[in-house]
């Protein structure tokens, strides 16, 4: 496959974006100032408009709680200098979790997010001398049909059906007769979602995001145009458990915790490895109209319609929700969409576009939302691939009001102190950069650990984790 990202220049990168047709796009600003431009939010004077994306490690411990690599992560992004530290998915029931070790507060293991957030504020701390232009969140999440223990769908979707397993071993995927949650089950759920909210209110994190994201429950809702019921098939109907649980969390807390939300503006559709050239390739046949989407044309389901989620933001702003985080696509079944890379994980297929189309993409709507919302702070994703030149990309965008906080969360993963370096001299170090080779997705991948899950985190830039990798792949199973 091609080597696409070849550039020793910002002048060659925008010679491939002019060539693509993507300069209206993608800009790149040499005029860094953008990015130190302060930021209000959430009652907060933010330092500057560069954030760490909710990248997670799969490394917590069985009881949801983080163990020490979760905490070296954290005060590492506490030390990097980004003023939005956007913490990871976090479960808000066991049942919810997306693996065996990711992350899941309650009242058992309150306290070690507690010095979670103690450590890193610290980091902070000691570099920077105050954390009082500095948010730190907690994203809650309920997995959904991407729950560990069995897929919990909020409804039969003819597209992600047959490509969600029921049983990895056996390969057997969701059929018809498979039950949906019911209507109680999803009212349970926002129990847990409101009081997990609260929990990390009372430990003192600056905000939480009610995540609607990459096709997880809430995420899911917002497609369930073919659900029955009161959550499902008007627009009303399929916004009705996020509005529900932020209007209860605003209650329970007083309107005293900022909310956020990290959503899907654009799902795609599932794609597929083509079995003679490995590139991806939309899995057919695919139902037209396509009706299990969100942001999705109906009638060409490859491009986005972003009349609904421009709708949805506006309902969000309107229930209290003071930042929205732009993003898109499924990691289980287009990963391209959401994160445009140079290489796939083990499991995945080539990149069946240029990833500039997928940085594009996400420029393109995270524009239009902010441009019908300008006085909302709305966060952008996708710059990761863009490697040391993402800095140009994000100065650009906030420049010309189509952002207002750049983010990176594979890119920080690799290079945690990306915003430091950047600020004291003018650029981001290519040694350090993140170069999009997917090998954090194959950790998150590895299941046979007698933990049930590898912890996830830069090989290439990082020794732990290229010494987790190689034992990954010394213990892998054969097939």
């Amino acid at each position: 496959m091609p080597k696409y990202f070849r550039y020793h220049s910002s002048e060659e990168l925008q010679q491939d974006i002019d060539a693509l047709g993507l300069q209206d796009t993608i800009r790149l600003s040499d005029d860094l100032s953008p990015l130190w431009r302060p930021v209000v939010f959430g009652g907060k004077t933010l330092g500057n408009g560069l954030a760490i994306h909710p990248m997670e490690g799969c490394d917590g411990h069985t009881d949801g709680s983080p163990d020490e690599l979760v905490y070296r992560r954290w005060e590492r992004f506490g030390a990097g200098g980004a003023k939005l530290i956007w913490g990871e998915a976090t479960a808000v029931l066991e049942e919810a979790r997306a693996n065996t070790r990711q992350l899941w507060l309650h009242e058992g293991n309150a306290a070690a997010f507690e010095e979670l957030l103690t450590r890193t504020r610290r980091a902070h701390r000691d570099i920077y001398g105050t954390t009082d232009d500095l948010a730190i969140g907690l994203q809650l999440t309920h997995s959904g049909r991407y729950s560990y223990r069995r897929p919990f769908i909020a409804f039969h979707d003819p597209a992600a059906d047959p490509v969600t397993l029921v049983d990895k071993k056996r390969k057997l995927f969701v059929t018809p007769d498979y039950p949906v949650l019911s209507d109680d089950d999803l009212k349970r759920i926002e129990d847990a979602l409101v009081k997990t909210a609260v929990l990390a209110w009372k430990i003192g994190f600056d905000f939480v995001d009610v995540k609607q994201c990459h096709r997880y429950l809430l995420s899911e809702l917002l497609a369930a145009k073919l659900r029955e019921g009161d959550y499902g098939g008007s627009l009303e109907n399929r916004t009705r458990l996020v509005r529900q649980t932020i209007l209860r969390i605003r209650e329970e807390t007083q309107d005293r915790l900022p909310l956020a939300s990290r959503m899907n503006v654009y799902d795609g559709i599932p794609y597929g490895k083509n079995s003679d050239t490995s590139v991806g390739e939309p899995r057919k046949p695919y139902p037209v109209p396509f009706c299990s989407g969100f942001g999705v044309d109906e009638t060409e389901p490859l491009r986005e319609d972003l009349t609904e989620p421009v709708q949805v933001v506006g309902m969000l702003r309107e229930w209290g929700v003071g930042m929205v985080n732009v993003t898109m696509g499924s990691p289980y079944y287009n990963p391209h969409v959401g994160r445009p890379a140079e290489k796939p994980p083990i499991d995945g297929y080539e990149p069946p576009e240029h990833p500039l189309y997928g940085v594009a993409r996400h420029f393109r709507c995270t524009a239009t939302i902010q441009r019908a919302y300008p006085d909302l702070v709305v966060v952008g994703t996708g710059y990761s691939w863009l490697q040391q030149y993402l800095i140009h990309a994000a100065a650009a965008n906030i420049r010309d009001g189509h952002v207002t906080i750049a983010g990176s969360g594979r890119g920080a993963i690799a290079y945690p102190d990306f915003v430091r370096d950047a600020q004291k001299t003018g650029e981001m170090l290519h040694k350090k950069v993140c170069i999009t080779v997917s090998y954090c997705t194959a950790l998150m991948r590895g299941k046979h650990n007698p933990q049930g899950q590898f912890a996830s985190g830069c090989v290439p830039r990082d020794r732990i984790y290229a010494d987790i990798y190689k034992e990954m792949l010394r213990t892998m199973p054969e097939h």
